[in-house]
């Protein structure tokens, strides 16, 4: 065998373990560093426990693990109560026990429940978008919150699994609803015939839907919402309502968004836009870097294809992935390259 061919093997070799040692095997779940302890101070400790506790539901699963793990340590690194926050995670049958272990070894302080999501609830009405991602069975379970949590949480923040909170959740959860069933951004500028196909618009019937309604876009990563209300208005099925038109007649390109904005646009509690600053990882299709809408900042959300981990794992990030990177807990496997 030649000099040279004999040293690209070798190098090849090396290359591929070092890939191996980075990027677990299929099926491996990530590991991550523990989180400190976040205690509650002398402010919290005269506030009544019930009244002060604060709901927060998220999925977890093996794609997007490292952004669930790194939303969860931003809320508690900057709530004034953290020891006052229990997050309620959704996860299928496949894994939930790993889940499980890995939550609790990285948060070993948190109060958290973890429900099982039963994918067959919305395998038979899911068609296919413009991204996989949006198809999942897991990307439905906001939909089922009120069927999965105990009756005897009335109020969610639901967090989808790209962001991070930097702020004080607890501002957000004390926001009044007043008689609405969900608060949450809204842009009233959007064009609503983005989000819904010509067959859609020229069904009389169903364009009718949003008549009478001053319908804005809202996104649904972020959303407060009355448990209570939602199941006493049935809203669930409403939902699927929809989702059982658009497998028939395909009236929408996007997942699970499409039916929120036909159930509730127009009827949606305005929160301040600071608490989703939404579209950071670019479009569903590229990707491509963003910029921050004007204004204050309380919540960053990348919504898209773009994900910060994936983007700063392949030394692409764009500049706004380096406010996400603080909150990483991910364990990194030592390079064969580095000198540590």
């Amino acid at each position: 065998m030649p000099p040279t061919l004999s040293l690209s093997l070798v190098l090849v070799v090396l290359f591929f373990a070092a890939v191996d040692a980075h990027f677990p095997a299929t099926g491996e779940l990530p590991t991550f560093r523990e989180a400190p302890a976040f205690r509650n101070g002398r402010e919290c400790r005269n506030r009544p426990r019930s009244d002060s506790v604060i709901h927060i539901a998220m999925t977890l699963d093996a794609t997007y693990l490292r952004g669930s793990v790194a939303g969860v340590f931003s809320v508690l690194q900057h709530a004034s109560c953290p020891e006052n926050v229990v997050f309620h995670f959704i996860a299928t049958t496949h894994r939930r026990t790993e889940l499980r272990r890995i939550i609790t070894a990285t948060f070993p302080y948190l109060s958290f429940h973890l429900y099982h999501f039963d994918a067959n609830l919305v395998r038979g009405k899911i068609s296919y978008s413009i991204r996989r991602a949006l198809d999942q069975p897991l990307n439905y379970a906001r939909m089922y919150l009120a069927d999965l949590l105990p009756a005897t949480v009335r109020r969610i923040i639901y967090f989808d699994s790209d962001l991070i909170v930097v702020d004080d959740v607890a501002k957000l959860w004390s926001i009044d609803l007043h008689a609405r069933v969900l608060g949450a951004p809204e842009y009233c500028h959007a064009n609503f015939t983005n989000y819904f196909t010509h067959r859609f618009w020229s069904n009389p019937s169903y364009a009718a839907s949003f008549k009478r309604r001053d319908a804005c876009y809202f996104n649904t990563g972020v959303m407060v919402i009355d448990l209570w209300k939602w199941r006493e208005g049935r809203y669930t099925e409403k939902l699927e309502t929809w989702m059982r038109i658009q497998k028939r007649n395909r009236i929408y390109e996007l997942g699970s968004l499409p039916p929120f904005l036909l159930v509730f646009a127009g009827d949606v509690e305005r929160v301040e836009h600071r608490w989703n600053q939404h579209g950071l990882g670019g479009d569903n299709l590229e990707g491509l870097c963003r910029d921050l809408h004007p204004g204050p900042v309380s919540l960053l959300h990348w919504s898209g294809k773009g994900k910060p981990w994936l983007r700063i794992d392949s030394k692409k990030p764009c500049p706004l992935d380096s406010l996400w990177a603080p909150y990483d807990l991910f364990r990194h496997s030592p390079s064969l390259f580095s000198d540590s």
